[in-house]
């Protein structure tokens, strides 16, 4: 089985420690969700995963590969990344999806590219928004366009930093069903950055908790308490049944 394993991750700005001793392991199929206070690192990791950022130490391996040995082009085929903001842009939904083949293209774009980009657009609901610009679409929309153009990578891991910061609560729903949905469809592993405690324990089934720079605590879904979120976050919480979902309640 393609395990993705995080060994020892540390990252500094200017001397000042950000992410320390960031350790932890993913499978196939699996959503893990980040979590911490405002500045606890959570989107710093995601981009040392990726090496938008360098980390001054610690080792990000797909199985036996080495990812930080490896080009941006080649992670990019590894990893689609959805940062937490996205240029405002006049291309299509169908041009902005097919730029997620750029790290499989030779000079020009091929068939199989075309193909890829036909069947990702019909499984996210984009068929009908193909040939309208991206500006032009709701914040719904325009995140789905964007979770589309990372899959096109055809990649093994999604790294999404807050994919329902500043959507309605419907969206929000919506967002969170579709990369549940890709990636247990895909066998597709999934790091998730967000704040919104309810959304991550209804979709995601892993939680790296991140304070004072470090991983605080690591569970599965059904370990997962409230002493944890409240060690992290200050507040006192309980986890109730609701409608047939646990849900973060403070108190």
């Amino acid at each position: 089985m393609m395990i993705l394993s995080v060994d020892n991750i540390r990252f500094s700005y200017n001397s000042h420690p950000v992410i320390e001793n960031i350790s932890f392991s993913l499978e196939k199929g699996r959503l893990l969700a980040i979590l911490g206070v405002n500045g606890a690192g959570k989107s710093t990791l995601l981009k040392c995963l990726n090496r938008v950022l360098r980390p001054q130490t610690g080792s990000v391996l797909l199985g036996k590969e080495d990812l930080h040995r490896l080009s941006q082009n080649a992670i990019a085929r590894r990893m689609g990344y959805v940062p937490q903001q996205h240029p405002q842009t006049q291309l299509t939904v169908y041009e902005s999806v097919l730029l997620g083949r750029r790290p499989h293209m030779g000079l020009t774009v091929g068939q199989t590219d075309y193909a890829v980009v036909d069947q990702i657009i019909g499984q996210m609901g984009l068929t009908d928004l193909a040939l309208r610009p991206v500006s032009d679409l709701s914040g719904g929309e325009a995140q789905k366009v964007m979770i589309a153009r990372a899959l096109a990578q055809s990649p093994s891991i999604l790294l999404l930093d807050e994919p329902t910061s500043n959507l309605d609560l419907k969206n929000q729903m919506e967002v969170m069903a579709l990369i549940r949905n890709v990636v247990s469809s895909r066998g597709l592993m999934a790091i998730v950055a967000i704040h919104d405690l309810n959304l991550a324990v209804r979709f995601a089934d892993r939680f790296l908790f991140i304070k004072d720079h470090q991983v605080h605590a690591m569970a599965d879904k059904d370990d997962l308490c409230a002493e944890m979120i409240e060690a992290v976050y200050g507040v006192e919480v309980v986890i109730q049944q609701v409608g047939g979902h646990r849900v973060v309640v403070p108190v």
